[in-house]
């Protein structure tokens, strides 16, 4: 950053920092205990939509690396595509192993951006749900390296429960690099492990 960059108010970007994500699972504990907020073993990593063999060779890498584990129970990994051409990949592991999880959305962001498709990746989440079925997902934003929680109203409808995500906020402000910009926290409709 020159003289000139901090006259003219130009920020240096964020660099992605995914050793975030392994601070997920003291957090888990954390929310479980704070908010009542427990895993769903339900984890996905979103990216924008690539093409091209180098692609299609590191989505089979990533296919070999998650669907080899004999702890998956012989659930694939599951690719989908959301109606914004998007592309989601669903990891799938016990409700009680979100280090396991962490690792398999970790495995995937080192693969994609070791593959220089670094600025393709947009988010990962994890999903939660309480006793009373509410949902909810610890946001990781790729290019910011901070978390937002999303919790959508239950009922279909595209509504958020701020009240919600704002205690979140506050109980894991203490183990998560939690996004400060309330702007940032883009909701998630529909996403695969929510």
């Amino acid at each position: 950053m020159g003289l000139l960059d901090t006259i003219l108010g130009r920020s240096k970007p964020v660099r992605p920092d995914l050793d975030q994500l392994f601070a997920v699972p003291s957090a888990a504990l954390t929310l479980q205990a704070g908010a009542g907020f427990t895993p769903t073993g339900l984890g996905s990593v979103c990216f924008a939509g690539v093409e091209g063999g180098t692609f299609a060779r590191i989505r089979q890498d990533v296919r070999e690396l998650l669907d080899a584990d004999t702890d998956r129970g012989g659930i694939p990994v599951e690719f989908s595509q959301d109606t914004y051409g998007y592309t989601w990949l669903l990891s799938r592991r016990s409700p009680d192993d979100v280090a396991a999880l962490v690792n398999d959305l970790h495995a995937v962001n080192t693969l994609l951006q070791d593959g220089g498709f670094g600025p393709q990746l947009l988010c990962s989440l994890i999903g939660f749900r309480d006793a009373e079925g509410r949902s909810l997902a610890l946001v990781y934003l790729y290019k910011r390296g901070t978390f937002y929680p999303f919790a959508p109203v239950r009922g279909g409808a595209e509504k958020r429960d701020n009240q919600l995500e704002l205690q979140i906020r506050a109980t894991l402000g203490d183990d998560l690099r939690v996004e400060k910009d309330l702007s940032r926290w883009f909701p998630v409709w529909g996403a695969p492990g929510l």
